[in-house]
């Protein structure tokens, strides 16, 4: 397995350091609800882990939640309450986010809050000011960036082109401008913790380095985050992180995933353009939205669009009817060998976790299955592999809602197939629509007829995207209708396929 670390800039052999894979992801600062670009990330490391989980390693995983910072603060006092009940507020509802997502804590993992973790923050602190990498100033505490030689090294920038609006901070106080800080001296009005310095609380950066340390030890295996963290934030960990402990490096591989993009910007919750998780789950289901996001590899910016929503809804729901689809044979007789598949696919994922790929291999997947049900081969174990690879390492739930009701109508014989009405609740074919997929069953059981498994295919998944889903069975093919297509829509497909 080889995966790409921001750090060296190239792809390296994926070698743990000890028998369990430490893995330490930044999370949210719960101030608003979480939106898309947040779902990137957090499906991201979610596969991730779950692939490490599947090839076998054991792992720890922990993800913080920045519940004190500068945001919430400001949004806290523009709504009149206290900084607290809105981090917890936006706390709950980030979980029940991630876990519509199917994001699921799984032993092991841990998700501190930084203000749980004041004491360790104070002892980080303390040691490198004993240690002269920072020093108290106003209440006040911050790093000595210059007594690190290599400070940029994740960046792969010079101090000279690092200074951000950080530097502004306690400028009357620094020692110098690159200095940042790691305590914060109180304000009137904000909430605060005793220190050695004072009233006060934690930096943003000191917060994750002080939480990895305590749930991680000395060093990790893989640190995530989106590309937008690398500076100052990631940077300053592993400053700070580095000189505390002594031990180099802090982070073996450094893993960033592309941001989620609405209109040409980076989506953001400064920027106002975002969509959250709860309004794409509206339309979307949770396995369409990590279809969308996985479609293209983590570390590639993604566009936000209804056009590959749309696809990666048909993609989702291609991939239900294939894993729901009854074995022909009720798995006797020869049967599919997937394992060509499953390898592809794990040569995919060994690839700096290549997703796109995988995706692309459980589709091949699908089709093989569908032409072996189609041939009368057992599709039992194969099946059994998709969901596997689909549920297991992808994390998609791949269910179908049960119909209320079915109405089962007489079999009519269709030349040399029995076709069988499944009419669902809520669908209205009239026999308008039922002569022309009559029409489309029969040109499919023809290219069926001929060994034209492509054709065959095409016609069973148009129908399925309109709605109507066909399944091979011992007596022939029956009809699922799901949605009610129109007139129309059936005429174009028709027209498409030139019959």
């Amino acid at each position: 397995m080889k995966i790409y670390s921001t750090l060296s800039g190239k792809k390296e052999e994926f070698a743990p350091q000890g028998d369990e894979v430490k893995i330490y992801v930044c999370g949210v600062t719960p101030y608003s609800d979480a939106h898309i670009g947040h779902a990137m990330s957090y499906v991201i490391f979610d596969v991730i882990r779950r692939y490490l989980r599947y090839k076998k390693y054991k792992v720890k995983y922990v993800q913080n939640v920045t519940d004190i910072d500068d945001k919430i603060i400001d949004r806290a006092n523009k709504l009149g309450i206290p900084p607290a009940e809105l981090a917890e507020k936006y706390t709950k509802s980030y979980f029940e986010d991630m876990e519509a997502l199917n994001i699921v804590k799984a032993e092991g993992d841990e998700y501190p809050r930084a203000t749980e973790e004041i004491p360790k923050i104070i002892e980080v602190i303390q040691g490198l000011i004993d240690k002269g990498f920072a020093y108290p100033a106003g209440g006040s505490v911050y790093f000595r960036v210059r007594n690190v030689p290599d400070y940029g090294k994740l960046s792969h920038r010079s101090l000279d082109d690092m200074r951000t609006a950080e530097c502004a901070i306690g400028s009357g106080e620094k020692e110098d401008a690159m200095d940042f800080v790691l305590w914060k001296a109180t304000k009137p009005g904000e909430p605060y913790w005793e220190s050695p310095w004072g009233q006060g609380r934690p930096g943003w950066h000191i917060e994750c380095s002080a939480m990895s340390l305590r749930y991680l030890g000395d060093t990790l295996d893989i640190h995530g985050g989106g590309q937008d963290l690398i500076f100052p934030h990631h940077e300053n960990e592993i400053a700070q992180s580095e000189s505390f402990t002594g031990k180099k490096p802090f982070v073996k591989y450094w893993l960033h995933n592309g941001l989620v993009q609405l209109g040409g910007d980076k989506m953001s919750k400064s920027l106002g353009n975002l969509i959250t998780i709860k309004e794409a789950l509206e339309n979307y289901s949770a396995d369409a939205l990590r279809i969308f996001i996985l479609n293209s590899h983590y570390r590639s910016p993604l566009t936000y669009s209804e056009e590959g929503l749309e696809a990666a809804k048909s993609a989702e729901e291609r991939l239900l009817r294939v894993v729901s689809r009854d074995d022909p044979v009720g798995g006797k007789g020869e049967a599919f060998n997937a394992e060509p598949y499953r390898k592809q696919f794990i040569e995919a994922m060994d690839d700096d976790f290549n997703t796109a790929k995988a995706i692309g291999t459980l589709f091949e997947l699908a089709s093989a299955i569908n032409q072996a049900a189609d041939a009368g081969i057992s599709i039992l174990e194969a099946r059994s592999v998709l969901s596997a690879l689909a549920g297991n390492v992808l994390g998609l739930g791949l269910k179908f809602k049960p119909p209320v009701q079915t109405i089962e109508a007489k079999p009519v014989t269709v030349k040399t197939s029995v076709v069988s009405p499944t009419l669902v609740l809520g669908a209205n074919p009239t026999p308008e629509l039922e002569e022309r997929v009559t029409r489309l069953v029969e040109e499919r059981v023809k290219c069926r007829q001929e060994k034209n498994w492509q054709r065959a295919d095409e016609i069973r998944e148009k129908l399925a995207e309109l709605g109507v889903e066909l399944e091979d069975i011992p007596q022939g093919t029956k009809r699922i209708w799901r949605r009610t297509p129109s007139v129309e829509m059936l005429d174009k497909l028709i027209k498409e396929l030139g019959l």
